[in-house]
């Protein structure tokens, strides 16, 4: 564009495409790039207005605009975007309502961007307090920098980035990046960034953006895209901007065929593409009903039993088969009833083993505060964070039950939870997250001494499970 053109208030993506400049004889770069082609003048603001008659030919729009597959309920609910798209896509219909808007801007003397640049000159003094005011107001009034202004519905400006676009060499180097104070925290800067490159890609024909930054802003270019390696060739840029003490050299990579602007919709067609390419490979998608086995048990008041592994809907479809299954560990139980004897782990020997070490466990001086359900009048918040609570007395409900813990593993994965929603809840220093780890490391002890694995073939014997 032109210095003197009137810039588009609204414009959309466009396709990468070249804008062709022809003149009656050539002309010369800012910083002295070496000797044009005759008879054609590239499309450098830099060095004041363009010095011989020329013709603009804008890019020719291209939108592809795909209407969104339709979900199920589920699916769409699967795919849902994330926090960053959901934040765009609400900022995006707040531009399609009107209430903000995104205008580049530059000074070509006319009277509206100067009102837009005069706003941006104060948003960047108050945010920008150790800029020197003169230097704020020569770089954003620049002929040879652009803008892009935030705006209210109201026409208020309340940010902007302004940015000194070098199109010869292809880059741009942003100077100033504010949003003003009552107005952060609710997105902005990232949509600003957004429509500051597609801006930059579309009008300026910029590859590159290539900013100093402090240490306050570092962390909001890293977010935006921007690396502290530079690709850029070194002598593409290098005389052109000016080194700070004290600032680390960022760049962020516009590609040409990406819009910026719309980044949601693009990320939600490439994971629909994902998850198609993942359909034609896998079954994960498939949802299949749940078990009715224990429910029916329940209604029935019958004793609760195993299921077999492939009678698990989806197991056999998966390719499981009963090859697969891996013979566990053989142990026998010490049962003190019966003065310290090894037995096998029968079901009639593992109940008995296992009222032995629950006895055990409450016995103990530091299982005082595992004994019963943790009440709501001592902690409120308490099963708002631990969301599969656990205490010593509903493990005797379901050992009393005699149908619950069916297998050793499942009863010591209720004692490690016992441990593991103490020390989640609790902070490393209470009372309560010690009583935790010294209580783990008594059971640990007793396990290892009355659960004896046999030694397999060869002679090496399996560890015992210490958990």
């Amino acid at each position: 564009m032109a210095d003197g053109e009137e810039p588009p208030a609204k414009r959309q993506c466009v396709e990468q495409s070249h804008v062709e400049v022809t003149a009656s004889q050539p002309g010369q770069n800012e910083g002295a790039v070496g000797q044009q082609n005759a008879g054609t003048l590239q499309a450098t603001l830099h060095g004041g207005p363009l010095q011989a008659p020329f013709e603009l030919r804008p890019p020719q729009s291209s939108i592809c605009e795909q209407p969104a597959p339709r979900l199920p309920a589920r699916e769409a609910e699967r795919l849902a975007p994330g926090a960053y798209s959901q934040r765009e896509e609400a900022l995006i219909k707040r531009e399609q309502d009107g209430d903000i808007s995104f205008r580049y801007v530059l000074n070509n003397d006319d009277p509206q961007n100067l009102i837009h640049l005069v706003g941006l000159k104060n948003i960047f003094s108050k945010q920008l307090p150790n800029m020197p005011r003169e230097y704020i107001v020569r770089l954003v009034m620049d002929r040879r920098h652009r803008s892009v202004a935030l705006l209210k519905r109201n026409g208020t400006v309340i940010g902007g980035i302004t940015y000194r676009a070098f199109h010869a060499q292809g880059f741009g180097e942003i100077a100033f990046c504010a949003v003003t104070s009552h107005e952060q925290v609710k997105g902005y800067g990232t949509r600003l960034m957004n429509q500051s490159k597609e801006f930059a890609r579309s009008i300026d024909r910029l590859t590159h953006f290539l900013t100093y930054a402090d240490n306050n802003a570092v962390g909001y270019f890293e977010k935006q895209g921007f690396t502290r390696e530079i690709t850029l060739e070194r002598e593409r840029w290098q005389g052109y901007i000016k080194d700070y003490d004290g600032g680390t050299l960022m760049e962020c990579v516009m590609h040409p065929r990406v819009c910026f602007t719309t980044l949601p919709e693009m990320v939600r067609v490439q994971r629909l593409a994902l998850d198609a390419r993942i359909r034609e490979l896998s079954n994960s998608h498939v949802v299949r009903p749940g078990l009715a086995h224990f429910a029916e048990l329940g209604n029935s008041g019958a004793a609760r039993s195993a299921v077999a592994i492939w009678d698990i809907p989806g197991v056999r479809e998966a390719g499981w088969t009963a090859e697969m299954v891996q013979p566990g560990p053989r142990f026998r139980l010490v049962l003190e009833e019966e003065g310290g004897a090894a037995r096998e782990a029968s079901a009639e020997v593992l109940r008995a083993f296992l009222r032995q070490l629950l006895e055990y466990v409450k016995g103990l001086e530091e299982s005082w505060p595992f004994r019963e359900r943790v009440a709501v009048e001592d902690a409120p918040d308490y099963y708002d964070v631990i969301k599969d609570p656990i205490s010593l007395d509903v493990m005797e409900e379901r050992l009393a039950s005699a149908s619950f813990y069916i297998t050793l593993d499942i009863f010591t994965a209720d004692l490690r939870r016992l441990f593991e929603n103490c020390r989640f809840y609790n902070a490393p220093d209470t009372i309560y997250y010690k009583l935790a780890n010294k209580l783990e490391s008594q059971v640990n002890t007793y396990l290892s001494s009355h659960v004896l694995f046999e030694e397999k073939e060869g002679g090496a014997g399996a560890a015992p499970h210490q958990r």
